[in-house]
């Protein structure tokens, strides 16, 4: 989840904001009633499917509280899932029934569902209040998500289990966070018995509309700067209040919402990404995150590789003796990975996932999914996605690996 839906959501909600001002239009054009379904968070809708679903509390070697959902299974086949940019563990469970946690619950697996710092189950600091102590607080980018947040949950579900290794799987910037946990901390990489990466993001420079919206960055960050953001979509926020009313109406989300910012900004695909499920996905998406990681972001895309942040020349040199900010050194990351793309997915695009592969050290396989409309958020939130890729590939992939591992 990328700056590109930044830019769609601002050029639409500046029209909905003169819109608004009418209220008997804006009364007359937004629908009210609004799925139920989309009101459930993760550890309801887990229970709705029939499934526990147990809520634990992971601390960072920084400070941060995150939230970790669990779903009893196996102890010895321990599974934990990462999200991406905007997410939450609620992208993987939107589905229900024929969700990713459900079917491996439903496999026997022991499914542990992780958040990560500054999303709506991460906004919670052991001494720092995201609210009040904004500047430190939401000092972060998918780097932190790497050094801190991952390791920690990792540990947590191990120490848990009482296992030695456990299997992952992560979705676009979820995937990022390993490969730089792999890179700066490579005592990690003995722990993950296979990294299945969904839509993997290492370089962005090839993704069509990221390239088109990345010469509007500046203005971006200007507006940032000057209001003193370092939040974007805080869930108890006036703008995704909004945002929430419009996506979650018959009348104007999907066109709006589905069409006009997920279709454009990520690919296509009205089968598995239906009118009926819009309200239900923008209840839950998008979360929070910082500005900072948003920064980051541009900068691997403008950079053409995936780079530390760069703090800017003088900052640069004492943090990492050099003016430029380094790229990182994926060659020491031997995870065992496994990459899975879309075709017709516009930001984790084919070019760059192969140079991704050619980076690091352990590709097991890399598998590209039969259906030509298979977009970026199929992978989470398509209706078809079970058929196509949890049933078949991914569960393959685990007992593929998980017997490779036990072999070993």
């Amino acid at each position: 989840m990328e700056i590109i839906q930044v830019v769609h959501v601002l050029n639409f909600f500046c029209i909905l904001h003169l819109t608004a001002s009418d209220e008997s239009t804006s009364a007359h054009v937004i629908a009210s009633d609004l799925l139920e379904e989309g009101k459930l968070n993760f550890r309801q809708i887990v229970n709705q499917c029939g499934f526990e679903c147990d809520v634990h509390e992971v601390v960072t070697q920084d400070g941060y509280v995150l939230t970790l959902f669990h779903i009893p299974g196996d102890k010895t086949r321990p599974v934990f899932l990462l999200s991406g940019n905007f997410g939450s563990a609620d992208d993987y469970i939107a589905r229900a029934n024929i969700s990713l946690p459900i079917i491996l619950a439903k496999a026997g697996y022991d499914v542990w569902v992780g958040n990560w710092r500054g999303c709506k189950y991460g906004r919670r600091h052991l001494t720092l209040d995201p609210d009040r102590d904004r500047d430190q607080f939401w000092n972060f980018s998918f780097h932190e998500y790497g050094l801190y947040d991952v390791p920690a949950n990792i540990d947590y579900v191990l120490n848990k289990t009482e296992s030695k290794q456990l299997a992952c799987i992560a979705w676009s910037m979820g995937t990022t966070a390993f490969y730089v946990l792999g890179t700066l901390r490579p005592e990690y990489n003995d722990k993950v018995s296979v990294l299945i990466s969904l839509a993997p993001i290492g370089t962005l420079h090839h993704s069509v509309p990221l390239q088109h919206m990345i010469v509007m960055f500046p203005l971006l960050n200007a507006f940032w700067e000057i209001t003193d953001t370092q939040e974007m979509y805080g869930e108890n926020s006036t703008f995704v209040t909004v945002l929430r009313y419009v996506c979650r109406s018959k009348e104007l989300g999907y066109e709006l919402c589905m069409k006009g910012w997920i279709f454009d900004s990520f690919g296509a695909d009205p089968k598995n990404l239906e009118r009926e499920f819009t309200p239900v996905m923008f209840s839950h998406f998008p979360s929070s995150i910082s500005t900072k990681a948003m920064r980051h972001m541009a900068q691997v895309v403008m950079a053409k590789r995936l780079v530390q942040y760069d703090y800017g020349p003088t900052e640069n040199f004492e943090r990492y003796g050099s003016a430029e900010a380094p790229s990182y050194e994926l060659e020491r990351n031997d995870m065992r990975v496994v990459l899975v793309s879309g075709k017709n997915d516009v930001i984790s695009t084919l070019p760059d996932v192969e140079l991704l592969k050619a980076s690091l050290a352990n590709v097991a396989e890399h598998v590209l999914l039969k259906p030509a409309e298979f977009s970026h958020f199929d992978f989470a939130y398509g209706r078809s996605s079970h058929k196509v890729l949890y049933k078949t590939h991914i569960l393959g992939f685990l007992k593929k690996y998980f017997s490779v591992n036990e072999e070993e």
